[in-house]
């Protein structure tokens, strides 16, 4: 019997009473793994509703206390690695060792929610004037709302409720529809940590859901990672609303080589930052930008591309899984054959991808393009699929004014043995995210996830400071005691709670 996927609201796990229901399917054979609902309007009502009330409370808890039970999160989130890692697997069709590292990036957030009292302390200057000080306190702003995408089902959750719940807020989290399995154990692992009744809520859905959680008046922010049109409505309609949002979008990835990195380095690194995850996040490095004569390693790279196969979560040999759903693979067959008409050269063609014992399955192989234009679709577009742009420019400064003249800005690295033209790139590149000799800075959430320009909608990012500052408001108290009302007496007790 397919598995129906409950709501968690006030608490419950419950049915649905939706007349509506969305297929859950295996990208590795596209068959039906879990109904969906897409919550009603009465559910989501609840859901809010509860939020709202089990604020009240929740606020006034201690800070240490709202520690502890994130520290007793982890704690279960460690413990139940691996059977979160499996069920990522399958309803992403993401490799074993892919989906370990997408759990393993949510826990170090939880982590980092468990150190919450330090990100919560306000400032005071005394004798702001003649016996006046002024301080401030970080309070939080009520129920807040995240709307996920399916590239990361545990990381991308875990990115936004621990912190805003961490922070004194109640959360309604609305998964993407087509992998919600893994945030309903996250939710379950969250209440055997001892989470209070209703400080969390799971709603599922599509845009009329969507909709409904951006236009009520009871949810104070909107937390949202996906596409670029999409984030750019979330955006649109959440700020209508009056509400903080925060809006993650899409990017276009340039890795910049230089002729004196360490070739081996270089293509080991492009191969895994490329296909990695099947292409499919938002920090994968799509085009390679190959400066002077390390233009003469794209046959190289060709080959160790070559090597590489995707397959099944289980078979240990793959390195990498199938795109989502049929949809998205048709989608970057569609751009594959668009960069060829347009004159690309396709180096390497994952086209007729096949994966032996699972012939429905959504396999694109790893495709490598060279003689690419900006011009082109294959370049205006984020592919997200196993498709590597290769590019040649005669500079530093060429790679640098190309990259700069791309609307997003997401991640960036170079590859050189050069600190000064490390230096160089760090400091121009209008791109939030850099690494040199890394392939992907995805930086650790004591520091924030920071995209630029067309990757990010918004003013303050995902986890680190920045995200207990987007959960919060801060208050400013001005304060003066007079010396005469200082009691005074032999009888004078200080009487403590």
């Amino acid at each position: 019997m397919t598995k129906s996927v409950a709501l968690f609201i006030d608490g419950e796990f419950r049915q649905s009473d939706s007349q509506e229901w969305l297929d859950v399917t295996n990208p590795a054979n596209n068959e039906v793994i879990a109904k969906v609902p897409c919550a009603t309007e009465a559910e989501m009502l609840q859901a809010i509703g509860s939020a709202s009330v089990a604020f009240r409370n929740w606020k006034e808890v201690a800070v240490p206390e709202k520690a502890r039970l994130m520290l007793r999160y982890q704690h279960l989130l460690k413990e139940h690695h691996d059977e979160l890692a499996k069920i990522l697997s399958q309803e992403t069709g993401k490799t074993t060792a892919d989906a370990k590292g997408d759990v393993w990036r949510g826990i170090e957030v939880v982590e980092q929610a468990a150190n919450i009292a330090s990100n919560m302390m306000g400032e005071m200057v005394e004798n702001v004037a003649a016996d006046i000080d002024t301080y401030s306190m970080i309070q939080p702003l009520g129920v807040c709302c995240g709307i996920t995408p399916f590239n990361f089902p545990a990381m991308i959750p875990l990115w936004m409720f621990p912190i805003a719940i961490a922070s004194g807020n109640t959360f309604v989290l609305k998964p993407s529809e087509q992998v919600p399995l893994t945030a309903m154990r996250l939710a379950e692992l969250f209440e055997q940590a001892g989470a209070p009744k209703g400080v969390l809520q799971i709603v599922h859905g599509k845009k009329e859901q969507v909709d409904f959680l951006l236009a009520h008046p009871d949810i104070k922010t909107i937390s949202f990672v996906g596409s670029v049109p999409v984030a750019q409505y979330i955006y649109q309609q959440g700020t209508q609303n009056f509400k903080r949002v925060q809006a993650f979008a899409g990017a276009k990835n340039h890795m910049t080589i230089m002729p004196d990195a360490n070739k081996d380095q270089v293509i080991s690194n492009l191969v895994g930052s490329s296909v990695g995850a099947a292409g499919q996040r938002c920090m994968a490095i799509s085009v390679a930008v190959f400066v002077g004569t390390a233009k003469e390693w794209i046959d190289d790279l060709k080959m160790e591309m070559a090597k590489i196969k995707p397959g099944k979560w289980d078979d240990d040999t793959a390195a990498y899984g199938p795109l989502i759903s049929q949809q998205a693979k048709q989608r970057v067959l569609r751009l594959i054959q668009e960069g060829k008409d347009q004159g690309a050269i396709c180096e390497l063609d994952g086209s007729e991808c096949e994966v032996a014992g699972e012939p429905n399955g959504n396999w694109v192989g790893p495709t490598i393009f060279s003689n690419v234009s900006v011009e082109m679709s294959i370049y205006q577009q984020e592919i997200f699929g196993p498709v590597l742009l290769c590019l040649e420019v005669d500079t530093l400064e060429d790679a640098i004014e190309l990259i700069n003249r791309n609307p997003y800005g997401n991640g960036t690295s170079i590859f050189t043995a050069s600190g000064a033209a490390a230096r160089k790139y760090q400091h121009e590149i209008l791109v939030g995210q850099v690494g040199v000799n890394v392939p992907i800075p995805v930086p650790l959430p004591f520091f924030s996830f920071t995209g630029w320009r067309g990757s990010f909608y918004g003013d303050l990012h995902a986890y680190g400071k920045q995200a207990v500052r987007f959960y919060t408001e801060t208050k400013t108290v001005t304060a003066r005691w007079f010396d005469d009302d200082i009691p005074t007496g032999p009888n004078l007790t200080i009487q403590l709670k």
